[in-house]
C-alpha cells in the first residue's frame, strides 16, 4: 500500500511542533520535546514515527511539492518549461535569470527554508538514535539512523545543486549556531559521502526485510547509487565564487571520485537487488500505477501522500479539461514542461524511448466526460513519463495528483558504471553497462543498435561522448540532465546547441531536412487516440483520404523568440549555475548570508 507522508500523531508533535520561529524566519527550531527523546530514540516504533517526519518538508506548499520540483532542472538541451518566452517570475526560474526577490520563491516557507527543517528534523532524530538507540548493523534501529542519514544527504545534495554553498549544520540547532555563513560545498560533499558511506553498512538491501520491500524506505542499493552521483558531483566541474572549475581539494579528485563511484555501482549491479524493467514503457507505466515495490528499477521515490504532490499535476500530457474519463485534476493540468522540440528527430526511430518520451498531443475538451487526443504545434511537447491515462487510481483532488517523484533509478547506477569505468579503465569496460541500457532500447535491432554500435566505441572520447547523448535519450523529462551537463562543462554548449538545433528544425535545414511539414492524422477505433502519419522523418507521402491534415511547421518571429527564450539574452547560463538565496532568508541571517556569482 503506497506509504503516506503522515505526522505520527503525539512522536513528531513531541519532537517537531514545538517550534517557535525566531525573528530572522529562517528555520523553525524546535524548542523542549514534549516527549522525552531517550524514549522515543529507544523505542522501535516510535523512532520510526520520528523518521517519517522528516519527510514532512519535502510535501509542504512551497517546498519539493510547488516549487523546487515543478521549477528546478529546466531548461536544458532537452528540457525546458514550455512558456520560457513569457516574460515572468515563473519563466525567469528556468531561463537562468532568478533575482533574490524572484515572487515564486521569496518566502519564509520556501524549499530553501523547508530543505533546513527537513535536515533539523534529520539532526534531531541521528543525535537520539546515536544516544539512545543501539543503532547497529542488522538491528531495527541501525536501519533507522541509516535512513536518517540518507535523508539528510538528500536534502543537502538538493540545496547543493540549486544554490551552491550554503551552511554547514550537522547538529540539532543551539543559541550559538542559529546564524551561520556558507560553508563551502567542497566541505558538505565530503560529510554527505562519508554519511552515506556509514548509511550503507546499516541499511538493508532491496527486499532483504520488511521494511525495505517498498522504494519509499531507503534501501542499501539506493544508498550506494546516491553516494556515486554524488561522489561524480563533487569531483565534476561547477561554479564556485571564484569561477567554473573542478574542486581544488584532493579528497575530491577524479581519481578519488571516480574510483569511489564505479566501486559503489558495481556493488550495486553485483547484488542483483534491483534491476532494469523489461521494458521502457512498462517502467513508466508501473510507476503512474503507482507500484512502489522495492527490487525493480525505482530505487528509492520521494513520498508523497495522495492528496500531495505535483509530478503529473505539473509535468503529464497536458488535459485540458477540469475532469475527463482519466482525471479530475483541474482544468489544464500537466504540460508546463516538456521536451524541446528536436529531441523526439534526435532519437534513432527505433529506439522505444521515444514515443514514452515525448509526446505531440494533449486532452481537449470533455464531452459528456470523455476527452479526446488533439495535436499540439511542432512547438509544444509533453512527457510521455507521466500521464494520468496509466493510472490506477482516479485523481479527483483539484490541487495535487500524490505520485511520487522518482529520485533515482538503476538505469542511472549502469550508466555511471559505465562514465567511470571509461574513463578509469577504457571504454572496453563501460561497453557492458552501455550495451545493457541500449539492449532495452532496441529490443528489436540488437545486433545493429547495441553490438555493433557499442563496439565501434573504441577511443576514451568516443565512449564519453555516446554516454552524454545516452543520458539524453534516457533521462529526457526527469530533470537530471542539468546537473550533469554542469559536471561535465558543457552547460552552455549544449543550450547553444539546442538553440541551433531549434533554429534548424524550424527552417528544416541541416540534420531536420527530412522532417515532414505536413501531419496527417485520424482517430483509432476508440475514438479517443490519434493516428498519426507524417512525424517520422521522410513521411511525406498522404496517406488517403480517411486523414485529416495538419501544418507541422514553426517559423517567423514567435519562434525566434521561444528560441531564443531557452536562456535569458544577456546572461551566461555557466555564470548562473545556482538560483540566488532568497532575499527573505538574506535579510534574516543577521549579516551572515550573502549571493555570489554576481547577483
Amino acid at each position: 500500500m503506497k506509504h503516506k507522508i503522515i505526522i505520527a500523531g503525539l512522536i513528531i508533535s513531541g519532537l517537531f511542533s514545538s517550534c517557535q520561529q525566531f525573528e530572522d524566519d529562517y528555520l523553525d527550531t524546535p524548542a523542549q520535546s514534549t516527549l522525552d527523546a531517550s524514549l522515543i530514540f529507544s523505542t522501535a516504533g516510535l523512532a520510526k514515527g520520528a523518521i517519517d517526519g522528516i519527510k514532512v518538508p519535502f510535501a509542504e506548499t512551497n517546498s519539493y511539492r510547488g516549487r523546487f520540483l515543478p521549477y528546478y532542472g529546466l531548461n536544458t538541451d532537452v528540457e525546458w518549461y514550455n512558456t520560457s518566452q513569457t516574460a515572468g517570475d515563473k519563466s525567469d526560474l528556468c531561463v537562468y535569470d532568478a533575482k533574490p526577490s524572484n515572487t515564486e520563491m521569496n518566502t519564509t516557507n520556501n524549499a530553501y527554508s523547508m530543505m533546513f527543517s527537513g535536515i533539523e528534523r534529520a539532526n534531531i532524530c541521528i543525535q537520539g538514535l546515536r544516544q539512545y538507540g543501539k543503532p547497529l548493523p542488522g538491528t531495527e534501529m541501525g536501519q533507522l539512523l541509516g535512513e536518517a542519514l540518507t535523508l539528510r544527504a538528500i536534502y543537502y545534495a538538493d540545496l547543493i545543486k540549486a544554490w551552491g554553498d550554503v551552511p554547514a549544520r550537522f547538529e540539532p540547532i543551539s543559541s550559538e549556531t542559529l546564524y551561520l555563513a556558507k560553508s563551502s560545498r567542497d566541505i558538505l560533499y565530503k560529510q554527505l559521502i562519508a554519511d552515506l558511506g556509514e548509511a550503507s553498512t546499516l541499511v538493508a538491501w532491496p527486499n532483504e526485510t520488511a521494511y525495505t520491500s517498498t522504494v519509499e524506505h531507503v534501501n542499501k542499493a539506493f544508498v550506494k547509487a546516491f553516494r556515486a552521483r554524488l561522489a561524480l558531483a563533487a569531483s565534476g566541474f561547477q561554479q564556485y565564487p571564484d569561477g567554473v572549475r573542478r574542486s581544488t581539494d584532493p579528497e575530491l579528485s577524479v581519481a578519488n571520485m571516480y574510483a569511489l563511484a564505479l566501486r559503489e555501482s558495481r556493488e550495486v549491479i553485483q547484488s542483483g537487488s534491483a534491476r532494469l524493467e523489461s521494458t521502457f514503457e512498462g517502467l513508466w507505466r508501473k510507476y503512474n500505477e503507482e507500484n512502489t515495490t522495492a527490487g525493480g528499477e525505482s530505487l528509492w521515490e520521494l513520498p508523497f501522500a495522495d492528496g500531495r504532490g505535483r509530478m503529473l499535476f505539473t509535468f503529464a500530457v497536458k488535459h485540458t479539461a477540469a475532469s475527463d474519463q482519466f482525471q479530475a485534476n483541474g482544468a489544464n493540468r500537466g504540460g508546463v514542461a516538456g521536451p524541446l522540440p528536436f529531441v523526439f528527430y534526435d532519437y534513432d526511430q527505433a529506439d522505444a524511448r521515444r514515443d514514452v518520451t515525448c509526446v505531440p498531443y494533449k486532452y481537449g475538451a470533455a464531452v459528456n466526460n470523455i476527452a479526446k487526443q488533439e495535436l499540439n504545434t511542432l512547438d509544444t511537447w509533453y512527457f510521455g513519463k507521466y500521464r494520468y491515462e496509466w493510472m490506477k487510481r482516479y485523481v479527483t483532488s483539484t490541487n495535487d495528483d500524490g505520485v511520487n517523484k522518482i529520485y533515482m533509478r538503476y538505469a542511472e547506477v549502469l550508466l555511471i558504471a559505465a562514465e567511470t569505468a571509461n574513463e578509469l579503465e577504457g571504454p572496453g569496460a563501460a561497453a557492458p553497462y552501455l550495451k545493457e541500457i541500449r539492449r532495452r532500447a532496441f529490443p528489436a535491432a540488437q545486433t545493429v543498435k547495441v553490438d555493433n554500435y557499442v563496439n565501434a566505441l573504441t577511443s576514451k572520447e568516443a565512449m564519453f561522448n555516446a554516454l552524454v547523448e545516452e543520458n539524453k535519450f534516457e533521462f529526457t523529462g526527469e530533470m537530471e540532465r542539468k546537473q550533469n551537463l554542469i559536471r561535465w562543462n558543457l552547460l552552455k554548449a549544449k543550450l547553444d546547441q539546442a538553440k541551433q538545433k531549434m533554429t534548424n528544425l524550424s527552417a528544416r535545414t541541416g540534420e531536420y531536412a527530412d522532417v515532414p511539414a505536413t501531419l496527417y492524422y485520424k482517430y483509432k477505433s476508440d475514438n479517443v487516440s490519434l493516428d498519426i502519419y507524417g512525424l517520422n522523418r521522410g513521411e511525406t507521402i498522404n496517406p488517403g483520404v480517411t486523414y485529416s491534415s495538419a501544418t507541422w511547421t514553426w517559423t517567423g518571429t514567435a519562434a525566434d523568440a521561444k528560441i531564443n527564450s531557452l536562456y535569458k539574452a544577456g546572461v551566461n547560463p555557466d555564470n548562473r549555475q545556482f538560483w540566488p538565496i532568497w532575499q527573505v532568508f538574506l535579510d534574516g541571517s543577521n549579516g551572515q548570508l550573502k549571493n555570489d556569482y554576481g547577483y
